[in-house]
């Protein structure tokens, strides 16, 4: 199983279902796992720390200021391949979301590098709720996955949405994830991110409203799944210090088209999701322009072609991923340029859908081959990456 070996961190807060939390334990004890458990102190009135402490085999916290140093949050943020935060309550929820760090349950998971995973649970009202929503969708955004609760009986007597996701379940999706985890390994990326910006003179420049938030959740989670990323990343205020990502920051498009065509050749796959602008001015002015009248006029020269340029240069066993962002016609445009730039697969996003391309934490998309298109919902960019890359491992898998 994809549990076994592997170091996860339990964090229980102060719900009903708390008790599911010992077959939690349980379970990923038996299936090879090594387990830590924190503890919110209104957990503690529903389940023993004791019983916890058994079924784990180790000292369960449920202060920031417990004893032995493997309590320290830092510590623990670092030793972790995994945190599954089951049951994670309303106020739980808020206190992740927002950073408000009064436990070592948010402590470390303000801590960790390593994935977080939380499991909901609460009445069906409280669920419902925009604020709780509102919760849910920032840790989402944060790059956190979301175990979704289940409809039945709950403990108010209420049925609906609402119940914590039975224990056979989260572990079958922490399984599942370490199963995957490594499906990108021997994979050297190429990965484009972010905008450019087209010098005018010493002040100005031409650029567009990219983040390079996409490109990076690219980037990290395909470390992630093992490969070996190159991130080439525009002028942007994000980072990434991620293990396994060698980043190479370029300003232009022209450094950003030599810095992808020097490295193409020593890579298996491309995923080409920076927003490149296709003119440049002509001339840049050496001094800062000065207004005159009423009027400027500037005369444009296209950029290289990064995506037409690596389609080019694509040899057999090469796997190359493009990005197409439209206004009207989406899928006709998005194929069209698949076949114009010899893409494999090019990924078709629309800033007229609401959460969707530019500035957010979210997006939405839809993958175009040759032969369909498969459209996803609406989702924090971090899922849109291992949607991406999902079909990559599948297409470039050993036959």
């Amino acid at each position: 199983m994809g549990l076994a070996g592997k170091k996860i961190i339990l964090g229980v807060s102060g719900s009903i279902a708390a008790y599911k939390s010992a077959l939690i334990v349980r379970g990923l004890i038996k299936s090879g796992a090594e387990v830590r458990v924190l503890m919110t102190r209104a957990a503690t009135d529903f389940i023993s720390p004791l019983t916890l402490a058994t079924l784990s085999r180790a000292e369960v916290v449920t202060s920031v200021h417990s004893g032995d140093s493997w309590n320290n949050h830092v510590e623990l943020g670092l030793w972790a391949d995994a945190y599954l935060i089951a049951p994670a309550t309303a106020t739980t929820l808020g206190k992740l979301a927002n950073g408000i760090c009064d436990s070592p349950l948010v402590a470390v998971y303000l801590s960790a590098r390593c994935p977080v995973f939380f499991a909901p649970a609460m009445d069906v009202d409280m669920w419902l709720h925009p604020a709780t929503r509102r919760n849910v969708e920032r840790l989402r955004g944060y790059g956190n996955h979301l175990i979704d609760v289940e409809s039945g009986e709950l403990a108010s007597g209420l049925t609906g949405q609402g119940r914590l996701a039975e224990p056979e379940r989260i572990l079958a999706v922490l399984d599942d994830h370490f199963a995957r985890h490594r499906d990108l390994a021997g994979h050297r990326l190429l990965i484009t991110a972010g905008p450019t910006h087209e010098d005018l003179d010493p002040v100005r420049y031409l650029g567009n409203r990219s983040t390079g938030k996409m490109g990076i959740a690219l980037a990290e989670a395909a470390a992630a799944r093992g490969a070996e990323v190159t991130l080439v990343l525009g002028p942007t205020e994000l980072s990434t210090s991620a293990a396994g990502i060698t980043v190479v920051d370029v300003r232009s498009a022209r450094e950003m088209y030599t810095a992808a065509t020097e490295r193409w050749a020593d890579c298996t796959a491309g995923i080409l999701c920076a927003a490149v602008a296709d003119y440049r001015p002509a001339t840049v002015a050496a001094e800062k322009i000065k207004k005159h009248g009423e009027e400027l006029s500037l005369r444009l020269v296209p950029n290289p072609d990064i995506a037409r340029e690596l389609g080019l240069r694509k040899q057999p066993g090469q796997y190359l991923i493009g990005f197409a962002l439209e206004t009207e016609n989406g899928p006709a445009n998005a194929r069209a340029k698949l076949e114009r730039k010899n893409l494999d697969l090019i990924v078709l996003n629309s800033p007229r859908d609401p959460g969707a391309a530019f500035g957010h934490d979210t997006n939405q998309i839809q993958l175009i081959d040759r032969n369909k298109a498969t459209a996803y919902e609406l989702k924090p960019k971090r899922a849109v990456a291992d949607d991406i890359l999902d079909r990559l491992a599948v297409e470039t898998a050993p036959s």
